[in-house]
């Protein structure tokens, strides 16, 4: 499903003062600034924006105590580096953080799908029910699994405020992955999305898009949405490699049309995608362009595929 468009923007909705939140085009995620005695990002967006993180945090606090994500994909992590370097902790889940601190192989799948992120090291692990002083109020860390295993959410009970990653937004849920995670993770997002939903959030702080004007609605919408994926497995595995390939179209304002089947056949999620679909790799590749073509999510322009959805690098 292709985002709707979305420039940088104020928050519509009635936020404590010392929560700040802008939201984004991809392929950054929202910036969401808790401010006050323990100042603190959640979510750090694309590397190639980093600078502009950092410069806009800069003008909005003082120095920054800690960096916490929500998971680990490149558009939430690509200015830890950075904001590293110049003194931020880096918080994120125990998953996250065994196979950041410890070397383990492709972390935060820059190689598997294909999106650079500088390294960065976890400074603070966080586990589901973690209290962490975020800003001016304690949150509390609530393990959303699905999208990716740990993916995090982070709870302020006393402002009924939720921020959910990418574990939902307007209009969508995060894609999962079965070739990596296996043929239950749709379910296991499914379960997550419930867990907040029982928390009946008044606000609820996506990573993309806009502020929720309704948050039962949007969370009884994002339910309807993941049984789907639960429901049907195969439209779940096209539903990711669509937004795979849309993401890689972005940061790379384009692909050739004549190099797009050889730049597809030699992804891993490709190839992982085809298997479960039982299709050669070249078969999924010309499907997934074709689809998405006519869907208006990808479009030719001078040569080059590109994506339709708003996006700024």
């Amino acid at each position: 499903m292709t985002p709707p468009s979305s420039h940088a923007s104020e928050p519509e909705g009635d936020l404590p003062d010392w929560i700040v939140w802008q939201q984004r085009p991809f392929p950054d995620a929202n910036l969401l600034l808790l401010n006050g005695a323990t100042p603190a990002l959640i979510d750090s967006g694309y590397r190639s924006h980093a600078t502009a993180t950092v410069d806009w945090v800069a003008r909005r606090t003082r120095d920054l105590e800690l960096v916490v994500n929500t998971h680990w994909h490149s558009d939430h992590v690509g200015g830890n580096a950075l904001l590293q370097h110049r003194g931020a902790g880096i918080a994120a889940s125990v998953v996250d953080a065994e196979a950041l601190n410890g070397d383990a192989p492709d972390c935060c799948l820059s190689k598997y799908l294909d999106q650079p992120v500088d390294p960065y090291v976890v400074d603070q692990p966080l586990a589901d029910g973690d209290i962490i002083r975020l800003g001016n109020a304690d949150w509390q860390v609530v393990a959303t699994p699905g999208h990716t295993p740990g993916h995090l959410a982070f709870w302020q009970p006393e402002e009924r405020v939720l921020a959910v990653g990418d574990l939902l937004s307007t209009y969508d849920v995060g894609w999962v992955n079965l070739a990596l995670d296996g043929p239950a993770v749709a379910a296991t997002a499914l379960e997550s999305l419930q867990r907040v939903t029982d928390l009946q959030p008044r606000t609820l702080l996506p990573a993309h898009g806009a502020l929720p004007r309704d948050s039962a609605a949007a969370l009884d919408a994002a339910l309807r949405r993941a049984q789907r994926l639960v429901d049907d497995p195969t439209g779940a595995v096209w539903y990711g490699a669509r937004r795979i390939f849309a993401f890689a179209l972005m940061i790379r304002h384009g692909i050739a049309t004549s190099q797009v089947e050889d730049y597809l056949v030699a992804r891993d999620w490709v190839l992982d995608a085809a298997r479960l679909l039982e299709l050669e790799p070249v078969e999924l590749a010309r499907e997934l362009v074709a689809s998405m073509t006519a869907s208006g999510a990808v479009a030719v322009s001078d040569g080059q595929l590109r994506a339709t959805a708003d996006y700024s690098l």
